[in-house]
């Protein structure tokens, strides 16, 4: 007996093996089926998603074509500008110094005789007044040397005494006007310096 149920449980099992088989066969076909029908419809969304990425390909490479046209404009825009600035970096000093030599100029066609040598030396200091107002406008403006201490930065030291009067390194005597432009010195105060 226990054979015939070996033998039983056996054809069972075989039974519903071949069933399992049929039916895992039969679920490969549909799945089989089904993505032969889905595959057209993929490749369709394919294609309108390329033609959108095609668009949007386009309408980027026009932009950074148009961004680069602007920036080459900009650019040379620029350099007109940094040229037109270096040609005309004097306009301002020029527009104040013209009133200067316009008093020089009357100044000299005057001939000064003994009586209005006065007038024309007070003349003269009005001019000189007005050039200094223009260069300190422009922000040029004159080394202090009187009183102060020798500083190569600032003077250049053309001689040297030796006077109990000052102190070491004080400036005896201003020889020429130093000059500078705001923190840039133009020409260093050349002086005579007590050792």
């Amino acid at each position: 007996m226990e054979e015939n149920k070996s033998t039983q449980v056996d054809e069972e099992t075989v039974d519903v093996s071949e069933e399992e088989v049929e039916i895992v066969d039969d679920q490969t076909t549909e799945e089989t089926m089904t993505e032969e029908k889905e595959e057209p419809a993929e490749a369709v969304v394919s294609q309108e998603a390329f033609q959108s990425l095609e668009k949007d390909y386009e309408a980027l490479k026009e932009k950074m074509l148009r961004l680069s046209a602007e920036y080459d404009n900009f650019r040379k825009r620029t350099q007109r500008e940094k040229a037109a600035d270096l040609k005309y970096k004097a306009q301002d000093l020029a527009t104040d110094l013209v009133p200067v030599v316009d008093n020089f100029d009357r100044a000299l066609q005057t001939k000064p005789d003994e009586k209005s040598v006065d007038s024309f030396y007070d003349g003269m200091q009005m001019i000189y007044r007005q050039l200094m107002q223009a260069l300190n406008q422009a922000g040029v403006e004159e080394i202090d040397t009187e009183g102060e201490t020798f500083d190569p930065n600032f003077h250049q030291a053309v001689m040297q005494v030796e006077d109990d009067q000052y102190d070491s390194q004080a400036i005896v005597e201003t020889l020429q006007k130093g000059y500078r432009l705001k923190d840039r010195v133009l020409r260093p105060a050349m002086v005579k310096v007590n050792q």
